[in-house]
């Protein structure tokens, strides 16, 4: 069995922004979207239809996670029962009940955006900050940053299952910047410096049709790393990247049999933003429909101190 390379050696000589925006930098590539890119998103919105993104947490038919971790666990912490005879409802003047509940769940458990510094290798997470500024919460690169800053711009969605004449991609299916291109050219839009790309392969439908089995040799379809493709997300200064996935990726690559090559090659070394999970089923039918696929796209995360992403419910404008 052919040993799979280290990342160190893999991405030997990969581009780098680290410093690009300065050494204090923790939003990355996101620093690409300035108010030129917001205005020139918001010129898109023609018809005033919104899409959002967000999968549903505690979906009855079940939320897909990354293997290990589990789904958000909803508890109801007050309701009308608490009234009944006996019951410990709290007294108010006037009379007023209300209800009231709270959830647990992984911060990167549902629709969500990863922090600069949720991966990292040889020590170092995004801007060349020492990997043990994570220990106990991330005091560098965290998801707060982003949060603050927001993110908003000219967005581009690539079908890339309907481009491909199917209803969703298959495990280990994989494709990279050229197909990219070509799904634009077919949807007759062009991909442009510092858009901001929405990737379908509907991948997930096959997690609501099995269950459990999903996570069976578990390996997403998605882009898989090249040089030559981190490097078009560097010419292409690509701010954010976000898919219907789990990981954003191909979750093994098939070539070197390395996990999440893209994670450390485009977020930790680019600083380009992953936003995963999302639900475009909607915006894809709208977009095949009448033609559109540029629009005004804006999200934020929750502000969560130190943490290593949050969930987040992203807007399209058309």
């Amino acid at each position: 069995m052919t040993t799979a390379p280290d990342l160190t050696e893999l991405l030997d000589g990969s581009p780098s922004n680290w410093g690009k925006w300065g050494p204090d930098d923790e939003v990355g590539s996101l620093n690409y979207l300035t108010a030129e890119q917001v205005l020139r998103g918001a010129s898109l919105i023609k018809k005033g239809a919104l899409f959002t993104l967000q999968r549903l947490i505690g979906d009855p038919n079940g939320d897909p996670v990354w293997p290990g971790r589990s789904p958000a666990t909803r508890e109801m912490i007050l309701d009308e029962s608490h009234w009944d005879e006996g019951g410990d409802g709290p007294a108010f003047p006037g009379g007023l009940h209300y209800a009231d509940d709270k959830i647990n769940a992984f911060l990167q458990g549902s629709t969500q955006y990863d922090a600069l510094g949720h991966v990292w290798y040889d020590g170092q997470i995004w801007n060349g900050y020492d990997a043990r500024t994570t220990i106990g919460g991330l005091d560098k690169a965290s998801v707060e940053p982003i949060a603050e800053r927001g993110v908003a711009g000219r967005a581009v969605l690539l079908d890339m299952a309907r481009y491909q004449g199917v209803d969703c991609l298959g495990p280990r299916e994989t494709f990279d910047h050229t197909d990219l291109e070509k799904c634009a050219a077919a949807q007759g839009i062009e991909i442009r410096p510092r858009d901001i790309l929405l990737i379908r392969t509907n991948h997930l439908e096959l997690f609501f049709r099995q269950g459990e089995g999903f996570y069976e040799d578990f390996c997403e379809p998605g882009l898989v790393y090249s040089p030559e493709l981190v490097q078009w997300f560097q010419d292409k200064e690509i701010p954010n990247l976000v898919t219907d996935t789990i990981a954003n990726e191909v979750t093994t690559d098939p070539h070197n049999g390395v996990a999440l090559v893209l994670h450390n090659a485009l977020m930790r070394n680019l600083g380009i933003a992953f936003t995963e999970i999302c639900d475009l089923e909607k915006l894809a039918a709208d977009c095949a429909e009448d033609g559109a696929y540029e629009f005004f796209y804006v999200a934020a995360p929750l502000k969560i101190h130190n943490a290593t992403g949050s969930p987040v419910n992203p807007v399209v404008i058309k």
